[in-house]
């Protein structure tokens, strides 16, 4: 491509620009193993367990395999694994309060849903390991958020966070921002997250790949971690 001036810059030239950064940016930092952390985000009940409620994420019970081949690499490796939860917390006097306006609860639906998102349970085929592994209730989509998140990445010595679970474009996509406006590297598992509508996946990939976040296959998280 040739020399480009100020003032040269056609319609059709920046458009061009960004659809190439939105499908093809590669963000570059180093990825170095020591200074990795592992979050599993929303793996629970909720989300995972097949058939169990209206909030069921049928991708997140099928990428539960490859989250475990990370976790046991990570758990091999010295890498600590962060889980969070959507769960019952400070009398749920820490949400934000724009929160009960939004349309997400699918409250069209005639059940007793009141007994969801309380205890927060890690989906029962998952790897956890609550005597090694730290696991954060959470109170909004963020990790972040009200959260001691920051703290223990700090404490572990950790510049790098790797973003699997659920749901790609609320929690794991908010999660990815967050980490970024804190001077965290990430990597974001584009066949380790899931959303409620698989259309949504690849726009919030584009997203973050151009601006937050370097997106990466569980083959390619191994394969630059190995080596």
């Amino acid at each position: 491509m040739k020399k480009m001036k100020l003032g040269e810059f056609t319609k059709e030239q920046v458009l061009s620009f960004a659809k190439k950064i939105y499908s093809e940016g590669v963000a570059d930092f180093e990825i170095r193993k020591e200074k990795c952390a592992l979050l599993v985000i929303d793996m629970q009940d909720e989300f995972v367990e097949p058939h169990w409620c209206p909030f069921w994420i049928p991708g997140a019970t099928d990428q539960v395999s490859r989250i475990n081949k990370l976790i046991q690499f990570c758990r091999k490796n010295d890498i600590p694994i962060i889980w969070t939860v959507m769960a019952k917390t400070h009398f749920y006097r820490d949400r934000p309060k724009s929160g009960k306006f939004m349309p997400n609860g699918y409250e069209f639906l005639d059940m007793d849903m009141s007994h969801l998102f309380v205890e927060g349970n890690i989906y029962k085929n998952l790897d956890v390991k609550p005597e090694y592994d730290v696991i954060l209730k959470k109170c909004s989509y963020g990790a972040f958020y009200d959260t001691p998140l920051e703290t223990i990445l700090k404490s572990y010595e950790r510049d790098t966070i790797i973003i699997t679970g659920t749901l790609t474009n609320y929690c794991c996509g908010t999660t990815a921002r967050e980490g970024y406006a804190r001077g965290f590297n990430v990597i974001f598992g584009s066949d380790l997250t899931a959303t409620d509508d698989p259309a949504m996946q690849e726009p919030e990939e584009k997203t973050l790949r151009k601006g937050f976040a370097r997106i990466m296959k569980l083959s390619e998280i191994l394969n630059v971690l190995e080596n």
